[in-house]
């Protein structure tokens, strides 16, 4: 099912080479969650699991629903997380909610234009009221000179920030940038409740 091509047993050491504050990002979508009273947790792009585990860390009683399109890659997540793991692509209909949060980090920048417009639509609908979507991601920057991280023409589609920001506000929720650095950037988007 999966167009992506990484070997799961080397890919946190190919990110973390890749990414410029690869770790950094990881943080900063953990910390962007605190303040929630969570249950129901999705993340959209498992892959290995590394966001999930330090998204649990913060909320250790919530269940964790994962989708990613690559099943060794949920293999290898699977190996150490107590969660719903489910070979998925982000374009296919969501796990049924609600969810009091979503996660997202470095997954959702292989999406077109429309598809992000659409999947952002989609979190609000599986989302409570008062939910919360973290985004962390790789976008185009305002300076080419900020261009820092890998990308590949026709699977790294990503937006520029404003972008994201409005697409998230146009499906209802209220945005805060968390962090920005470069060609990378973290978004917390709350639904009203």
């Amino acid at each position: 099912m999966s167009q992506f091509h990484f070997d799961p047993d080397s890919y946190l050491a190919m990110m973390r080479a890749d990414v410029p504050r690869y770790d950094e990002l990881q943080d900063v979508v953990a910390a962007a969650t605190v303040g929630l009273e969570v249950r129901r947790i999705l993340e959209l792009g498992t892959g290995t699991g590394e966001t999930a585990r330090r998204v649990l860390t913060v909320h250790p009683g919530a269940r964790l629903v994962g989708i990613d399109s690559s099943e060794p890659m949920l293999e290898v997540a699977g190996a150490d997380l107590d969660a719903d793991l489910r070979v998925q692509r982000l374009e296919d209909p969501l796990p049924d909610g609600p969810f009091d949060l979503v996660v997202s980090a470095l997954a959702v920048h292989h999406l077109e234009a429309d598809d992000k417009r659409d999947l952002f639509r989609r979190v609000r609908e599986a989302l409570v009221p008062g939910g919360r979507f973290v985004l962390a991601d790789v976008v185009v920057p305002e300076r080419t000179e900020d261009v820092v991280t890998p990308a590949t023409p026709g699977f790294d589609k990503p937006d520029s920030l404003p972008n994201l920001l409005a697409w998230l506000a146009e499906a209802g929720f209220e945005t805060r940038v968390e962090w920005s650095w470069k060609d990378l950037a973290a978004v917390r988007a709350d639904l009203p409740r």
